[in-house]
């Protein structure tokens, strides 16, 4: 998948990024109806909402009953220009989304069409603001979190994947990319098996779970500290949320330049799109849902930890 990231690494690093630039590389491929570009703006700045739909053979837009999975490329921004130039490190959640996204639209294209649809979301900004943060700065966003978190689940999808760069810690000290367990409705569940198996598979060697924290898991904005934002698409659905963190051995700013490593985007990419062939074909679970119904009857419901406050 090295040449589907390369294609948009070239279209996102780019002063002038957007999403019709995005969709324009999508529509040479014959996937223009597919993309959607919404343009959203603040006093922060202005951004571009992508949502790329690739519908399936039983997928339930065409009134089929196979599993939809939503894919979300988590950012602040692509570029903090005029600060700094170049695409920064806290682009590579779009990055592997869009790759993903293109990657399978071609398969399609060939005849390897999923049973079920895939619905993938990001946004295209490349004039962002930084943020502070410790250890390292953080890329803010040109739009409140609650507006993008709305608009990446706003479809209806059995599970989410939410791929987001998270180098900016102490905690992840591992090249590549790590998965987080489950998220759903206020409970972090234990790691689910099918996507460790996917993972090892993928990347040839033993799968990394990351740690999780219920503050991490809280919306964004209530003076709670969060890691990143990597799970926040978990507190706008009641779909089960699994993050793909992009990784380093040692701290990098969000904001970095140069600092994006191709090879480690293919690999999360990739992971992407096996989940997607396994899920949509019922193949892959993210949680127990047998054991989840026994712990809302043990322990009662916690979707309150998806609001600010109580």
């Amino acid at each position: 998948m090295l040449k589907q990231v390369m294609d948009l690494f070239e279209i996102l690093d780019d002063p002038q990024a957007s999403g019709e630039a995005v969709k324009k590389l999508f529509e040479e491929h014959g996937f223009g109806d597919c993309v959607e570009v919404q343009t959203l703006e603040s006093q922060k700045g202005v951004t571009d909402f992508v949502r790329i739909i690739i519908k399936g053979t039983n997928g339930k837009l065409s009134g089929g009953t196979a599993p939809t999975l939503g894919v979300t490329g988590r950012l602040g921004g692509l570029g903090a220009r005029p600060e700094l130039i170049g695409f920064v490190s806290d682009g590579d959640g779009a990055l592997t989304a869009l790759s993903a996204a293109l990657k399978l639209c071609l398969m399609k294209k060939k005849g390897d069409c999923l049973p079920g649809d895939v619905i993938v979301t990001t946004h295209v900004c490349p004039h962002a603001p930084t943020a502070p943060h410790f250890p390292t700065p953080f890329m803010g966003s040109p739009v409140e979190m609650e507006t993008i978190n709305r608009l990446e689940v706003e479809m209806d999808v059995d599970a989410v994947l939410s791929a987001d760069t998270t180098k900016g810690n102490k905690i992840i000290c591992k090249r590549g990319f790590a998965i987080s367990c489950p998220v759903k409705e206020g409970y972090i569940l234990k790691a689910s098996d099918d996507l460790v198996e996917i993972m090892s598979r993928v990347t040839g060697q033993p799968a990394y779970v990351f740690p999780l924290s219920i503050q991490d898991i809280t919306p964004y904005g209530n003076g709670i500290y969060h890691m990143n934002s990597i799970l926040q698409p978990s507190v706008a659905t009641s779909a089960p949320v699994v993050g793909i963190a992009i990784t380093t051995e040692t701290p990098v700013a969000g904001c970095a330049t140069g600092a994006t490593h191709l090879t480690d985007v293919e690999e999360a990419a990739r992971f992407i799109v096996e989940v997607a062939k396994d899920f949509t074909c019922g193949k892959c679970s993210f949680y127990d849902k047998d054991e989840y119904e026994k712990i809302l009857e043990l322990y009662g419901d916690l979707r309150h930890f998806q609001k600010k406050h109580r």
